[in-house]
């Protein structure tokens, strides 16, 4: 996996151990599959930079730096998300594919990848500003909590290719992934908590479907507004609104 310095937060070596480190245990744990496969493996009580690991929350593993608080925070800023497949997902796929059109090109990764980032930031961008009255910006400050989110462990069941036609592939679910997401102090450059969650589409409460360029989208963005909903409120409670 590749991290990329992003503006903001310095992408420092002892970042970089972390983000392996969260890695390693994601897969430990099995997060790379279905929620409901994740095995029962105690978390690490504390991560690399000393951030306490944090019970009865609803993300899988949440870790918080002691003290931290978030009632300062009026504005938000969102980095670039980055997003990966899940290992070998490209070449068991089109291992499993009949016919040269159907299979996944490096080309439609990158599309995919692009277009999962720009959806995160549309849908953090919105529940935020509509629903919790932050403002997004683009530059640090002492009031500005900085997000650095990652999509990582990506499956999709039956992607759209852009074809002459969408191969009819019937689903129970449109795919999974896990979320990363680091919250970071703009003005000091200190992380303050970490978020690690996995999440799978479950279709129409569990039943087949008709997989489609729609369905897809759709599904990514109920998982992304989750997400964010969750964030925002957290946000909300902490500032008492």
């Amino acid at each position: 996996m590749t991290i990329n310095a992003t503006p903001g937060v310095m992408c420092t070596p002892r970042f970089v151990r972390a983000f392996t480190w969260m890695a390693c245990v994601a897969v430990s744990l099995g997060l790379a599959c279905s929620p409901a496969l994740a095995a029962k493996e105690p978390l690490p009580q504390v991560s690399p930079e000393g951030l306490e690991l944090q019970k009865d929350t609803k993300a899988r593993a949440v870790y918080l730096k002691p003290g931290a608080t978030f009632d300062k925070y009026q504005k938000i800023k969102i980095l670039d998300c980055y997003v990966e497949f899940a290992k070998d997902w490209q070449r068991d796929y089109n291992r499993d594919t009949v016919g040269l059109d159907g299979r996944v090109k490096d080309s439609d990764v990158e599309r995919i990848k692009t277009e999962l980032a720009a959806e995160f930031r549309k849908v953090f961008t919105e529940e935020l500003t509509k629903n919790g009255g932050y403002e997004v910006v683009d530059t640090d400050g002492p009031d500005v909590l900085v997000l650095r989110p990652a999509l990582v462990n990506l499956m999709v069941t039956a992607p759209d290719l852009m074809t002459a036609g969408m191969r009819r592939v019937v689903v129970d679910s449109a795919g999974q992934m896990t979320l990363y997401l680091e919250l970071w102090d703009s003005a000091s450059s200190t992380i303050l908590a970490r978020v690690m969650d996995p999440q799978a589409d479950d279709g129409f409460g569990g039943r087949a479907q008709m997989a489609s360029r729609a369905t897809n989208e759709r599904a990514a963005e109920i998982i992304l507004r989750d997400w964010a909903d969750r964030l925002r409120k957290h946000l909300d409670a902490v500032r008492g609104k």
